[in-house]
């Protein structure tokens, strides 16, 4: 069936739309011009364009440059895609026109084409609203697209990653807590070390995930810095006095969070520091996250032939041709994560160092991957806690099995015997597969009163270091 088409003019000429659509031409031609991958600006994103295009407009009114009934139609347009109403009709693709020129005009016509259907015309009459004219009034894909992505990343960094991560370094305390009676044997270079509790073991992992959080609470303060008003390269071109604070004010007026004019707004035009920043404290975070997955699929493996320390929650069978088995499912999925948001964050990184002059031209790619990783990060957190960190459970006997086989209860002989006949002891205990204890006791090295003072795990361990 031939779709049907209504014609949009742009500087270029004549362009067919399909007609039921609220963009226009330039974004018509920017999805013939870059049929690339398929992925589109996530709903954050745009949510952050809506955002954007109400705040210019309220400044606009304020500033009486833009007519208040032109101005109030186009805020509730804007308003309506901050809501997700329109979203449906944001299909550029993420690998378009440099800085997001088309992305920018695919928002300027959407809203554009609504509020002059909230005015009682038809689509596509930009003689009511026009898209550059009236919606983009006082501003530049070059500011609006920056501001977009710290808009976007700062809302789901507070909303959504740092509380998700916050709860699985509570949950982490809780285990750590649960398990304190514990012992268990350290392993250092995957071999026998000595005895440490599990509390030890989670308490590390969750300090250290604790830490990498402040990191990404760091990157806040650079992400709520938003260049609005400084349009083409800084200089605030076409803008009337007071349009920047009252558009920045507005923007904290629909987050409730406290963003901010730029202390250099040409710093904030030709760099993006914020999305650069916080992208490398979420790969900390990710890399720390990883380490704690990969050790529970360590320490979970078996359940007969591997460590078995500790029981992770079933959630699926793990096998589509053996029976009866359960893999490391969610430790598997975190670990996936961990290296798409490395992967982003070197997408990004090399997207920074491209900045030139007084615009860095990646910006929808570094949008997408920032934003992609701190989606992948918040929802893996909430996951990997509810279905592995909430039902994660130590089996005792098994820690307490291989405590007493650990070679490394040799350590403690260190001061009695010294090093050389200590390590003598444990060459003898592996060779002949008995215990440290075994060893000592058969050869008469320490009395029966030393052997258990000495080689119980459990005083091996300083009770304030728990």
């Amino acid at each position: 069936m031939r779709q049907e088409v209504r014609l949009h003019r742009d500087t270029l000429g004549e362009v067919r739309v399909p007609a039921n659509s609220y963009y226009g031409a330039q974004t018509q031609r920017a999805v013939e011009n870059f049929p690339i991958s398929g992925l589109r600006l996530p709903r954050s994103f745009v949510r952050a364009q809506g955002m954007i295009k109400a705040a210019c407009a309220f400044a606009n009114r304020h500033c009486k440059t833009l007519d208040p009934s032109l101005a109030d139609a186009i805020i509730q347009a804007a308003e309506e895609v901050m809501e997700g109403r329109w979203d449906e009709h944001f299909v550029v693709d993420v690998y378009q026109a440099g800085a997001g020129t088309s992305q920018n005009m695919n928002a300027n016509e959407v809203i554009a084409n609504r509020a002059v259907e909230l005015l009682g015309g038809t689509l596509g009459d930009f003689s009511l609203v026009h898209p550059n004219d009236h919606v983009n009034m006082g501003q530049s894909t070059n500011d609006t697209i920056h501001v977009a992505i710290n808009i976007a990343a700062a809302e789901e960094l507070v909303h959504s990653l740092i509380p998700q991560g916050e709860k699985l370094v509570r949950i982490l305390d809780e285990k750590a807590a649960q398990f304190e009676d514990v012992v268990k044997s350290g392993r250092t270079h995957l071999q026998d070390a000595v005895p440490m509790r599990v509390s030890h073991e989670l308490s590390g992992h969750a300090s250290a995930l604790r830490e990498a959080l402040a990191g990404v609470k760091e990157s806040l303060p650079l992400l709520y810095e938003i260049g609005l008003g400084g349009n083409a390269v800084g200089t605030g071109i076409n803008t009337p006095d007071n349009y920047a604070p009252t558009a920045v004010g507005r923007i904290s007026h629909y987050t409730g969070l406290p963003f901010r004019e730029p202390e250099n707004r040409y710093a904030f035009m030709q760099n993006t520091r914020g999305a650069l920043k916080t992208s490398a404290s979420l790969k900390v975070l990710a890399v720390h996250w990883g380490k704690l997955a990969s050790d529970l699929r360590l320490l979970s493996s078996g359940p007969r032939t591997g460590i078995g320390e500790f029981k992770l929650p079933p959630v699926q069978p793990g096998s589509s041709i053996m029976p009866g088995k359960v893999n490391p499912v969610m430790a598997e999925m975190a670990n996936m994560i961990v290296t798409q948001v490395i992967g982003n964050d070197a997408c990004i990184t090399a997207a920074g160092e491209h900045a030139q002059l007084e615009l860095n031209v990646m910006m929808p790619v570094i949008a997408y991957n920032l934003l992609h990783s701190i989606q992948i990060l918040s929802n893996g957190f909430q996951t990997f806690t509810v279905k592995c960190l909430q039902g994660l459970e130590v089996d005792r006997d098994r820690c307490r099995q291989l405590m007493e086989q650990s070679l490394a209860l040799a350590t403690a002989l260190n001061p009695l015997l010294g090093y050389d006949q200590a390590a003598e002891v444990a060459k003898i205990a592996l060779a002949e597969k008995k215990t440290i204890k075994q060893v000592v006791t058969e050869k008469g090295l320490l009395t029966e009163e030393e052997v258990k003072h000495v080689l119980e795990p459990t005083h091996m361990i300083p009770q304030e270091r728990t």
